[in-house]
């Protein structure tokens, strides 16, 4: 049975870890509160520009242009495979990243991938260390993202997305991450965004009868051409789509180490709990122990 002493020892060290567990839910809720504040004005601005390419593909502009052109949209046989994988630099995040690696790695065996046709672009240590180790070519590797990751941070990582597609390193890309949905839940997405077609950019967002409304106004006069402006729209729409990958993903991790930081605090006050029934217990045995030699020593005397 442990002394007193140790008991007292762990009540105190446990009580110091509850500290800090408990400061760091506190810290990860107030980031959280941070990013879904700082988002609803990008999210805005990412739900104008859907309606534009929403239009664009009820005007059909994208059904007779020429692919060589505009690279995002161009179809072309897939030899190696894109898989843009968004995790976290650290852990105390629960199964944030476990979950997403896990399902990654069906991904590719549902898709027949292995490390001789995939090429890994990470957004997070966790990430980028797992295909290392395994052998996978981890063409980018972005790490120290931002509490709250602006876009300008982002933007180097969404320009080397697109010129290795341009320059075929890799013929698909999926985008896979968590998606946070609320405090206490997140789901694993996979979003293949290139190549960039016309029924994917329909499917992205607005509903039945939006598309119809589409359908019927939608009659453009274009200046200078069509590949020029598609060669605007098309590029900021994919950085768009990464970004907010980007940014659902950190919300998810901030809300996954709150929960993780809270299970934490809960059960340090459970184990305190039951350290400190033991300590009674065993302080009244200790009692009851000395009372019992002191009668007895009273009894000898006599």
């Amino acid at each position: 049975m442990a002394s007193l002493q140790d008991i007292q020892r762990r009540i105190s060290s446990t009580k110091k870890t509850r500290q800090i567990t408990s400061a760091m839910q506190m810290v990860s809720t107030a980031k959280l509160s941070q990013i879904q504040r700082s988002g609803s004005g990008y999210h805005a601005y990412a739900s104008r520009l859907e309606v534009v390419v929403e239009h664009l593909v009820a005007a059909h502009l994208l059904d007779n242009v020429d692919a060589k052109h505009i690279p995002l949209i161009g179809q072309r046989d897939i030899k190696k495979t894109g898989i843009l994988v968004i995790t976290s630099d650290r852990g105390l995040v629960g199964s944030y990243n476990a979950n997403v690696i896990k399902q990654t790695n069906d991904l590719m065996k549902k898709l027949s991938l292995d490390t001789t046709n995939t090429v890994i672009l990470a957004v997070g240590g966790n990430g980028a260390d797992f295909y290392k180790k395994r052998g996978f070519n981890v063409a980018v590797e972005h790490r120290g993202v931002s509490d709250v990751p602006s876009f300008n941070e982002i933007r180097s990582v969404l320009k080397t997305v697109i010129d290795l597609y341009d320059a075929e390193v890799f013929d698909a890309l999926h985008v896979v991450y968590n998606h946070f949905v609320n405090r206490l839940t997140s789901e694993y997405r996979d979003v293949q965004l290139l190549p960039l077609t016309a029924d994917t950019l329909a499917r992205m967002g607005g509903n039945e009868a939006q598309k119809s409304e589409y359908e019927v106004h939608s009659v453009y006069e274009i200046e200078p051409d069509t590949n020029a402006v598609l060669n605007v729209v098309l590029p900021q729409f994919a950085q768009s789509l990464v970004y907010e990958a980007v940014l659902d993903a950190k919300t998810a991790e901030h809300a996954a180490s709150s929960t993780a930081m809270k299970s934490a605090t809960d059960s340090a006050d459970d184990l305190i709990s039951r350290l400190g029934l033991q300590y009674n217990r065993a302080r009244q045995a200790q009692i009851t122990t000395e009372i019992t030699e002191i009668t007895g020593g009273m009894v000898a005397l006599e």
